[in-house]
């Protein structure tokens, strides 16, 4: 029995991710380009952001993905998270034979954000819990709002 080679998904899919991806597979085959990309695939999974008068939080959607996996750095007013997940090779129970349909391999996840420069790039809170890693980030002292008393 022949698998399709292409499966359809009844899921939303967001248009400019198909764009980039059939942009890349063209110009791989024009090119015949076949570089680290090959076999991966870029996450479309979401993010928030949100501030109150003392913090900004970033929630992201990172589900599977585990800690030694993600990777957060701050560097010039710029947040950027990466996650890298390879999918172990799986065994067929002692039965030979190659896959038919391949879908799980390798997943990237790559964000980055301009911070305002009231954020305290010193105090920093990273957590991942049930597939979301949430993010706290600090605001300096002297841009949080102050009361003024009237004399």
């Amino acid at each position: 029995m022949a698998l399709p080679t292409r499966v359809s998904r009844a899921l939303a899919v967001d248009p400019m991710d198909v764009v980039t991806r059939e942009f890349g597979n063209a110009f791989g085959r024009l090119f015949n380009v076949r570089d680290a990309l090959e076999g991966s695939t870029f996450a479309p999974y979401a993010v928030d952001v949100r501030e109150d008068a003392d913090h900004i939080f970033v929630d992201a959607e990172l589900p599977g993905f585990q800690k030694d996996q993600i990777d957060i750095t701050l560097e010039n007013q710029t947040l950027a998270i990466t996650a890298d997940r390879h999918e172990a090779e799986q065994e067929s129970n002692g039965e030979s034979g190659g896959y038919l349909l391949k879908e799980r391999r390798h997943t990237r996840f790559s964000r980055s954000f301009t911070l305002p420069p009231t954020v305290d790039e010193s105090k920093v809170d990273a957590k991942l819990s049930d597939g979301v890693l949430r993010i706290t980030l600090n605001k300096r002292e002297e841009s949080k709002p102050r009361k003024i008393n009237v004399g």
